[in-house]
């Protein structure tokens, strides 16, 4: 099931229609950018070149017909972290084409309990990101094509996608209500 040999990096040049991504967690403040995080805190400006890297990434993507979709599950009132997120993140990786959906569970049921982050590329490879109890990235697990997800209708996380979708609304009609 898991191969050292899978790089999660490599599959965001080689996917072919859509690298899907479902966020669970209300703070990634110990993976990514800390620095980046401490300086939002501080009330600092987002610098120039803030997440240059993953914006070429989507770019290159999303110039190519490709879709990058994430949607958030979280909840009211927003930690930190995700003021941060939010506001830095998504609305500058918004220019580079990546599509942004919040799956709001402060009035509801999570309709995705116990699902861990993954991200999905073309329907039928998933790779879930583990994070320890304070929001650090251990590592990705890689899955093989088995036979039951070689049919992308029939991969649990084609169904989690599909779900999260449906229960969320786009980022930005979220923002504009609820926004900071």
């Amino acid at each position: 099931m898991i191969s050292a040999s899978n790089d999660l990096a490599a599959r965001f040049s080689t996917f072919q229609e859509e690298a899907f991504r479902l966020e669970t967690l209300d703070d990634y403040s110990n993976s990514g950018n800390p620095a980046a995080f401490r300086s939002f805190l501080a009330g600092e400006p987002k610098p120039e070149d803030y997440n240059a890297g993953w914006l070429e990434t989507v770019s290159k993507a999303t110039e190519s017909g490709k879709r990058m979709v994430r949607v958030h599950i979280l909840s009211r009132p927003l930690t930190p972290y995700l003021r941060y997120e939010l506001s830095w993140g998504y609305q500058t990786n918004m220019t580079a084409g990546e599509e942004f959906h919040i799956l709001d569970i402060t009035d509801r049921e999570n309709p995705l309990f116990g699902v861990p982050d993954f991200w999905l590329f073309d329907s039928r490879e998933p790779v879930v990101l583990n994070y320890d109890d304070n929001g650090a990235f251990t590592g990705p697990t890689f899955f093989a094509a088995p036979r039951e997800f070689l049919i992308p209708e029939e991969s649990p996380y084609a169904g989690y996608r599909d779900t999260a979708l449906a229960s969320s609304v786009p980022f930005t009609e979220w923002w504009a209500k609820y926004g900071e």
